[in-house]
């Protein structure tokens, strides 16, 4: 399909015109709609209704000629109202095609929207437009009514969620999961099973599991890693691994002081850990030492658990860090850095720049579903009597202060994998196959923008002076992350490069983030004991550990068993799953984004190839950031 594109010669004033319109529906059963609809079409020189002339029930593509006995010039829009009888059915319309005079081809207006009621609903022509790209003002009063009622229907708050079920422990022993561990396993998830207790594979999960946000390489010795006389041995080794660089650390101290929550009238228990890792030259990180709680003053130093410690005490001090970092995932890096952040994104989108802005139609393919989903955690996962209350030892009030607590510490580095794993120290690690993915797709997304971006944008002046971009920046710095500039994000876009970064910030964040951290829950959390989500002991003050003792403190089987179907929830994939990238709606009508749009799935494919090699040759192959893997919006 073209654009509209330049006027060309037409019938003068008053004369017939004969215009071709085709109307395509949905694909899905239930999107045609058996209701009338009433189309207007909107020219540079006039409007005219073309009455109730379309029926969209079940036909894919319709297709309609109307004359029209007035020269309408360029067509800008086209306007629809679908007329409920006694019952309303909603219709799912693709787009609008029109041909006819004052078109040069065909001009194509999209919709990709579900007709709802009976409002008037306005599909401006599908070419992309900045304010300036509109000197004659001829969309200004389009755009002002756009974002206005999108602005009632959307709205910014704080992010923070506003917010028991267990039966009497029936396991014996740590066989007893296998009655809950599921039949559709993944692969790695028969591996974690057979290997959790490895250390090998315990710290391996820092660098490519569920939760690879965690993990940083350390520049001192932590203040709070109190080292008694005892121990000279071990503070000469972590100073030796400081040293040559392959000291790293987890630092869990976000739970410290967490209120836990109490199922069935029987309290559970959180812990605040810190692991210190070493970075073996073969690329495997090794636990050295494990302390579960910080200090305290006016309390003895806490324990500190050691791989030489008996087999059962070091089991249990890695049991509750999967635990504490199964806490930290959901809530911090899946649903605030992945779920929330997209919503922000998507909402100031919604409220900011109209549906003719180029970075509207860029953006707009990877906000799909994602309010939906969002709406389900809330009413389901993290809602009073939802689902952390009843089975998650954070549950009941203390997952609300855990976001809380996150979302303060939100810098604009750490949605930026160039920025973050520079930060962390783990640029040149080679065995965080999550660093080194993340950065050939932000890469591959950031040279998509450039391109897409030089389209629109031909000087920074122009960024500058788009008020509606400005607008939307301001929006989702200041109001929907409530003031993070001082965290480094930006309040204003003051150059192209600016303006590039911080969009493909917005599209790895709704994309490659969120896949990196929601699609290995079913690998690495079907193994309750790997990932157990409440904890109904407190943690360990001696080394005196049997395993009852751990299987006293792991959830009781019924908690095990909801635990694995939510984590069958939240990591399954979708039914009709749409990759980064292959979105089959076009937003743009004209040319060149669509040309630069399949430049992009080319490298796409390009990464995942080289990406399936690459696994070939690997013991734990790294699948989360294959393009083929990455889901083009937070859906799930």
């Amino acid at each position: 399909m073209h654009k509209g594109g330049s006027p060309i010669p037409g019938p003068s004033p008053g004369k017939m015109g004969k215009y071709r319109i085709r109307v395509a529906t949905g694909d899905s059963l239930l999107a045609g709609s058996s209701n009338l609809v009433q189309l207007w079409l909107v020219g540079e020189h006039g409007e005219k209704d073309l009455g109730k002339i379309l029926r969209p029930i079940r036909i894919r593509e319709v297709q309609l000629e109307v004359e029209v006995s007035l020269y309408l010039g360029r067509l800008l829009l086209v306007k629809l109202r679908k007329h409920k009888s006694l019952v309303g059915f909603d219709w799912f319309c693709k787009w609008i095609a029109v041909q006819g005079p004052g078109t040069q081809g065909e001009a194509f207006f999209p919709c990709y929207r579900w007709v709802q009621g009976n409002e008037i609903i306005c599909l401006p022509e599908g070419t992309a437009r900045t304010v300036r790209d509109d000197p004659q003002n001829q969309f200004k009063k389009h755009r002002e009514q756009e974002l206005e009622e999108r602005r009632k229907v959307y709205r910014l708050k704080d992010l923070a969620l506003k917010g028991t079920l267990g039966l009497t422990n029936s396991v014996r022993r740590l066989e007893d999961f296998n009655e809950v561990f599921p039949r559709g396993k993944t692969p790695l998830a028969e591996r974690v099973r057979n290997s959790w207790k490895d250390d090998a594979l315990f710290g391996y999960q820092f660098l490519n599991g569920a939760n690879p946000m965690l993990l940083r390489r350390s520049t001192s010795l932590p203040s709070r890693l109190v080292l008694p006389p005892e121990m000279e041995d071990l503070k000469t080794q972590l100073e030796k691994e400081l040293q040559t660089g392959s000291l790293f650390e987890a630092d869990f101290s976000l739970l410290d002081g967490v209120k836990p929550n109490v199922i069935i009238f029987k309290q559970q228990y959180v812990a605040a850990p810190l692991v210190m890792l070493k970075l073996q030259p073969d690329g495997r990180l090794l636990p050295m030492v494990i302390q579960l709680q910080p200090p305290r003053n006016g309390c003895p130093p806490p324990v500190l658990f050691l791989p030489s410690d008996p087999p059962m005490a070091w089991l249990l001090a890695k049991t509750w860090v999967r635990s504490s970092d199964f806490q930290l995932h959901q809530l911090q890096s899946h649903l605030l850095r992945g779920h929330l952040i997209a919503e922000v994104i998507s909402v100031a989108t919604m409220r900011s720049l109209p549906s003719l802005h180029p970075i509207y139609k860029l953006l707009i393919p990877h906000f799909r579903y994602t309010m939906e989903i969002n709406v389900l955690a809330r009413s389901n996962l993290v809602s009073k009597w939802g689902i952390f209350d009843l089975v998650v030892s954070t549950g009941s009030g203390g997952h609300v202060d855990i976001l809380q607590r996150a979302t303060a510490g939100l810098t604009y580095r750490s949605f930026c994998p160039p920025d973050d794993l520079a930060d962390r120290g783990l640029l040149d690690v080679k065995s965080s196959l999550y660093g080194q993915d993340a950065l050939r797709l932000w890469g591959v997304i950031s040279r998509y923008v450039e391109k897409m971006v030089s389209l629109f944008y031909k000087s920074d002046g122009a960024v500058k002076d788009d008020p509606e971009l400005q607008a939307w920046c301001r929006e989702i710095t200041e109001t929907g992350l409530q003031g993070a500039q001082d965290r480094g994000f930006p309040i204003s876009l003051e150059s192209r490069a600016q303006l590039c970064h911080f969009i493909t910030m917005c599209i790895f964040t709704c994309t490659g983030q969120h896949a990196s951290t929601h699609q290995g829950q079913l690998d690495w959390y079907s193994w309750i004991p790997n990932g157990p989500c409440t904890m109904q002991k407190p943690p360990p003050i001696s080394k005196d550990v049997t395993e009852k003792d751990i299987v006293d403190s792991l959830p009781s089987l019924h908690q095990a068993r909801t635990q694995k179907t939510f984590i069958k929830f939240l990591g399954r994939r979708q039914p009709v799953m749409v990759a980064l990238g292959q979105h089959k709606e076009s937003y743009f009508s004209d040319p060149g984004p669509q040309a630069v749009l399949k430049q992009f799935q080319e490298e796409l494919a390009a990464l995942d190839k080289e990406i399936e090699v690459r696994n070939a040759g690997l013991d734990l192959p790294y699948e989360y950031l294959r393009p083929s893997m990455v889901e083009n919006s937070v859906t799930i």
